[in-house]
């Protein structure tokens, strides 16, 4: 895997701020509209935001860093650097390059790899807010796995704020095991909560549980008033078919398939 996207100069540089931003706005959001509808909400919360701050969302679609990073008002997006896998997006110049211009991108390591070690503390104490995904990987069945209380650790490390985001209908419109989103551009949402600070004392594991709990409220309660299934309803779904009904059906769709 070649070293790409580690360099912290371009975050500072007003030229690729500034082409950044021209790409979101004026391919990428776009691109988002055709493919998708998208509602957003929340967004009069975010007044009183202060850089550097940290972004955090559910994960379960390709679909969740773009909507996040063209929903957010321009105040608040055009500094923002994303927390991406470094083993999917930075594996080669072009996909780096790509990731790089559209989410302002910088390498996360998953795993045992520690070569980006560092990064995003680097980046908060330059002033550079972050767009992080604590669960580290998109969901599979649309259901919330566990934050990893690393993006509470750096908020309390750094006293930042935290902006709690849910994305619900994402998964629907692109699950993780499809190579392409579904046709006739169905309804995601995007819900912006109140932004959260540690509380005195409090540890990296409290505070990364109360932020997950803030996501999930804000994700059940647009998904009961558009009629979409909540956080409880996936994961019980997702339990049912993981199980040997679930499965033996499984099964007989793919036979049927063939």
């Amino acid at each position: 895997m070649g070293d790409y996207g580690g360099g912290r100069r371009r975050f500072k540089s007003p030229l690729k701020r500034l082409a950044s931003m021209g790409a979101q706005r004026g391919l990428l959001k776009p691109a988002l509209n055709t493919a998708i509808s998208v509602h957003v909400s929340g967004t009069e919360l975010l007044k009183g935001v202060e850089e550097p701050f940290l972004l955090v969302a559910n994960h379960s679609s390709h679909f969740d860093g773009p909507l996040l990073m063209t929903s957010l008002p321009a105040r608040l997006s055009k500094k923002i650097a994303t927390g991406a896998a470094a083993d999917y997006f930075f594996t080669n110049r072009f996909s780096a390059a790509t990731v790089e211009l559209f989410m302002n991108a910088y390498p996360v390591n998953r795993g045992a790899t520690r070569s980006h070690r560092g990064m995003s503390k680097q980046l908060l104490n330059d002033g550079i807010p972050l767009m992080i995904f604590p669960e580290g990987t998109r969901s599979r069945t649309g259901a919330m796995g566990p934050f990893s209380p690393g993006t509470a650790a750096l908020a309390i490390s750094f006293n930042c704020q935290v902006v709690p985001a849910a994305l619900v209908g994402a998964f629907a419109a692109w699950p993780a095991k499809n190579k392409r989103w579904k046709s006739g551009r169905p309804d995601v949402y995007v819900t912006y909560g109140n932004p959260l600070r540690p509380q005195p004392g409090e540890v990296a594991h409290a505070f990364s549980e109360r932020i997950r709990r803030k996501v999930i409220e804000l994700h059940d309660s647009t998904a009961r008033a558009y009629n979409m299934p909540t956080q409880l309803e996936m994961a019980n779904l997702a339990a049912l078919e993981a199980g040997p009904k679930g499965k033996k059906r499984a099964a007989e769709k793919k036979k049927k398939r063939t």
